[in-house]
């Protein structure tokens, strides 16, 4: 998969498209894999890299919703437990089965959180991944010894999914393309096609080579997240914002914050959020806050920025909970996403719903947005479906429940190198023994090989350092400062890979440093 081949795809292809989807996000990447696998000829441009925004930032977890469950939201909960399976089945590289423990410090909350873990395990029905169970003060400390125990009764032990976000999207990217489908990462939709005020394409540019396309297409679909708004005000400039952005943000630490395999989750904080501490890629994530943003600009957009009352908040938190208190300098990496919920009634972005919501223009333009990662396959299905009737389409059935994902491979360690590579681990280990180089370490903080970056060129249309250290990789993510000192390293094999020049490598550089400033915390940086 290499965004030579897509753009030759595309400049290739006579006539209308079946399908044009704007967005290569979760929800995109979604509806691409179900449009292409039934069939349709489809094609899917992303303004920046595949899950650049929301995509890549989420808290890394395939999940019912135990807060929906506490909210009422039983419809929401019992999609989202089903489809959590079928992402396992079909992911099982990438989806693992994650306990979670809630510390319980008074009387009643045992028993409550107890009786409402029970409800979630027999809502999961055959796709649960384990029984929720009791554990006494003592089990509790062995699972979780950090786990402040002045006061602590006990806890509730469940089961929920984990998960690494970006590498789903990048896998679910290569699933749509084996499946026909024409995917393009910097490729801006500027426009769209009108004729007698039906939608019938998009104006697109090529933001790389700087080259303009017309693209026609029987149905247009808007799966922008985010920046869904900007879409809808190309139909027509009248139209009112749908979108009420919520910021979300954690922070990393290492491990020895909360050593073992178990995370935790607090059940009500201070803004009546839940707080999770959960173990991903040998670190502690930590997270989320809500707080609203009214800012549309498309570059804050694009990149959130950590507030710092945001991390505050997180490090008080949760420093009730831990032995450790974890400070500033302790963090290895914060970042911020914003979630694309709908607008509502409720005053707190926290209420809104996680549903997602399709709607059709007067001009036919498709629109999908809300909704979450858990149910990403759902929402594809839903809006494929929609463009269907719209598009006077032929009316294939869905077969994403039951199709592998690119990659899908039996993991049974999920601490080995390269696990997340899942059927193509092999490809990069045969890198590795053409060129033994390849197999150091990019840093020696991070668990990184340089093969990596070789593989992400090759075959996984990798097109900057930041795509690489981002979501390619994690690194960014998982400690920021070792990821700012490998970044020449990083650029410069993919230069002589890509065969740019020198000056490319340094913009690279300098352009990932500009990111990557805003992923420390300011006194540490």
């Amino acid at each position: 998969m290499t965004r030579q081949e897509m753009i030759a795809q595309l400049e290739s292809h006579s006539g209308k498209w079946d399908i044009c989807i704007i967005g290569g996000g979760a929800t995109g990447l979604g509806a691409a894999v179900d449009a292409a696998s039934r069939g349709f000829k489809t094609i899917l441009l992303e303004q920046y890299d595949f899950a650049k925004a929301t995509s890549s930032r989420s808290t890394k977890l395939v999940h019912g919703g135990v807060r929906y469950l506490q909210q009422g939201n039983i419809k929401l909960v019992l999609e989202a437990l089903k489809e959590r399976g079928i992402l396992k089945n079909n992911a099982p590289h990438l989806v693992k089965n994650q306990s979670f423990i809630v510390p319980n410090y008074k009387w009643w909350e045992g028993p409550f959180y107890g009786i409402g873990l029970k409800v979630y395990d027999w809502m999961s029905g055959r796709l649960g991944l384990g029984p929720s169970q009791f554990l006494t003060k003592e089990e509790t400390l062995e699972k979780a010894p950090t786990l402040d125990a002045d006061g602590l009764r006990g806890s509730v032990l469940y089961h929920d999914g984990q998960f690494d976000d970006a590498r789903l999207a990048i896998n679910l990217a290569a699933t749509a393309a084996e499946n026909g489908c024409t995917l393009i990462n910097y490729c801006k939709a500027t426009n769209l096609i009108k004729q007698d005020n039906l939608v019938t394409g998009v104006h697109a540019r090529d933001i790389l080579n700087e080259i303009d396309y017309t693209i026609k297409a029987k149905a247009v679909i808007n799966a922008s997240g985010v920046f869904t708004d900007f879409v809808l005000k190309m139909d027509d400039e009248q139209n009112e914002d749908i979108i009420a952005p919520s910021q979300g943000v954690h922070i990393v630490l290492d491990k020895e914050f909360l050593p073992g395999d178990a995370a935790i989750m607090v059940p009500h904080t201070d803004d009546g959020r839940v707080l999770f501490a959960v173990p991903w890629h040998n670190k502690i994530i930590i997270g989320t806050t809500d707080t609203p943003i009214d800012e549309h600009q498309e570059k804050l957009l694009a990149e959130p920025i950590a507030l710092d009352e945001e991390i505050d908040f997180i490090l008080h938190q949760i420093s009730k909970y831990l032995t450790h208190t974890p400070t500033r300098k302790n963090i290895k990496s914060v970042f911020a996403g914003l979630r694309p919920l709908v607008k509502g009634s409720s005053k707190k972005t926290a209420e809104l719903s996680r549903d997602h919501l399709i709607t059709v223009s007067g001009s036919g333009l498709i629109t999908i947005t809300g909704g979450k990662w858990t149910t990403y396959r759902r929402m594809a299905e839903d809006v494929v479906n929609t463009a269907i009737k719209k598009a006077n389409l032929e009316n294939k059935a869905c077969i994403t429940e039951s199709l592998k994902i690119h990659g899908a491979k039996q993991i049974t360690d999920f601490n080995k190198a390269l696990y997340y590579y899942g059927s193509d681990k092999e490809k990069i280990k045969s890198l590795i023994e053409k060129n033994n180089s390849l197999s150091e370490l990019i840093h020696p903080n991070l668990a990184y090989v340089k093969a990596e970056v070789v593989w992400a060129v090759q075959n996984e249309m990798c097109m900057t350092v930041e795509d690489f250290l981002a979501r390619r990789t994690r690194a960014l993510l998982l400690d920021a400062n070792a990821a700012i000192e490998c970044a020449p390293a990083v650029a410069s094999l993919m230069s002589k890979e890509m065969n740019k020049e020198e000056t490319w490598a340094a913009k690279q550089v300098a352009a990932f440093k500009e990111v990557a400033g805003n992923y420390l915390p300011k006194h540490v940086s």
